[in-house]
């Protein structure tokens, strides 16, 4: 990270996306006005095999991002030589989306002796409150500190957001992330990838107290979250009826019985990091982010928590909720306002945690240039993990069988929700900081990575 002179002249920021399967590209001016954006989904790509396949990602950024970026300049009706800066997802995510990112980044900036900044793609999400005129009870964004929820298909934790790369991260999942935990029910149903919002659409046929599931760490103290073993629940119910399709009322009355256990776990969680937020702020804000915030269960049941313990929520529209260009571009405004802008040596993080030392402005060493896995394997997502097939996912179904829905309702996967890269990792760091804070089915494709939506 290199320091500089704040951007009080700011000009306009590029920023880029392309840390997972989504291809995006964006011009915000200084004051955080979206000049042009673009989105390309891989959805297509992908489906077939059930998940994300990193190579297939890394070749579709390859193909189209030069274009988007043409694309979004002229939009905006600006030249290269007219923008402030350019930003792009530097980690965690899929190393080969990330290189090619932070690579056509780096190249406009050599090119036109702008700053780059390497973006830390949950900080991006963490700082998309921020951005002004975006919600209507913060027409000037969103002010520090405040608690954030990031819950989408490969995140699941709770963070207290203080400043510009200031963040203390109270909890996280332990196992699946809850939107990865949706879209292997979902798989399970039969709905297909990804399976979030058809999920969604089933429970509303069905009856949430039909079906027994667990609520993993309910009740308990901490910020910490799991997911796996109603995962695994469901997954033993399943296997235990009839060979052939569920019948649809029993599959609704799963989904729905999944979808009360998830919203459930969600709010009890947030209500101790609330706890903890409070004890040591006065601020008395919830900022949700990631795709599973749009399912209308989950959000009911964090609307409830938040305003039982007096405080106020706030989810961003779910265009920006999900991986975009948008909030990497903002987040790089936020940077350079700051004077802070990093080397052209950087490497892009398959890992990269939010706590990371090197994330705070007052570290004004540089970054190094990339941290390889301690295999030296090229890590796909921050856990270090391509779960997808190396875990044999679900194996509780004893005939391995992937049950259809009996009317084939919601097959479909044209359906845009999150994957985002999973946050499993680091979570001593977690552990140590919240103590102190006062009161404290895998896919068929041997490449595939199967985490999931929710955002």
């Amino acid at each position: 990270m290199q320091s500089g002179h704040p951007g009080v002249d700011l000009g306009p920021v590029l920023g880029i996306e392309s840390s997972c399967d989504e291809t995006a590209a964006a011009v915000l001016d200084r004051h955080g006005r979206v000049l042009a954006e673009v989105l390309l989904s891989q959805l297509a790509e992908h489906a077939p095999f059930g998940g994300v396949v990193p190579e297939i990602a890394a070749r579709a950024h390859l193909l189209h991002l030069p274009g988007l970026v043409g694309q979004v300049m002229a939009q905006a009706g600006l030249g290269f030589a007219d923008l402030g800066g350019v930003a792009a997802s530097g980690g965690p995510g899929l190393i080969g989306g990330l290189v090619v990112g932070t690579g056509l980044a780096r190249g406009i900036a050599i090119a036109r002796s702008l700053p780059f900044v390497a973006v830390n793609h949950l900080e991006a999400h963490a700082l998309t409150a921020r951005l002004p005129g975006l919600l209507a009870a913060y027409p000037d964004g969103v002010v520090f500190p405040y608690l954030l929820l990031l819950v989408s298909g490969g995140h699941c934790q709770c963070v207290v957001v203080e400043g510009v790369g200031r963040h203390v991260r109270l909890g996280g999942t332990v196992d699946d992330a809850a939107g990865e935990a949706f879209d292997k029910v979902a798989k399970l149903l039969g709905l297909g990838w990804p399976g979030g919002p058809a999920l969604e659409r089933l429970a509303a046929a069905g009856d949430p107290r039909a079906v027994k599931l667990p609520r993993p760490l309910l009740g308990r103290p901490g910020c910490q979250f799991s997911f796996s073993g109603l995962k695994t629940a469901v997954a033993q119910i399943v296997a235990r009826a009839p060979s052939g399709a569920l019948p649809r009322q029993l599959a609704a009355d799963i989904a729905a019985g999944f979808q009360a256990a998830v919203a459930e776990v969600l709010a009890d969680r947030a209500g101790n990091a609330m706890a903890l937020f409070a004890a040591r702020h006065p601020a008395r804000l919830m900022v949700v982010a990631g795709g599973v915030a749009a399912n209308g269960a989950v959000r009911a049941a964090l609307e409830a928590a938040a305003s039982a313990r007096g405080f106020a929520l706030a989810v961003p529209p779910v265009r920006l909720c999900t991986d975009n260009a948008v909030m990497v571009a903002w987040a790089g405004i936020e940077r350079l306002r700051l004077g802070l802008s990093d080397g052209l040596d950087f490497a892009p993080r398959p890992r990269w945690p939010l706590d990371a030392p090197d994330m705070r402005p007052d570290r004004m060493t540089d970054r190094p240039p990339g941290l390889p896995s301690q295999d030296g394997t090229e890590r796909g997502v921050s856990d270090g993990a391509d779960r997808g097939v190396s875990d044999g996912t679900d194996r509780s179904v004893s005939d391995g069988t992937d049950r259809g829905v009996s009317d084939g309702t919601d097959r479909g996967v044209s359906d845009r929700t999150d994957r985002g890269k999973s946050d499993r990792a680091d979570r001593a760091s977690s552990d140590e900081a919240a103590r102190s804070l006062p009161g404290g089915t895998g896919p068929a494709h041997p490449g595939v990575t199967d985490r999931s939506p929710g955002e």
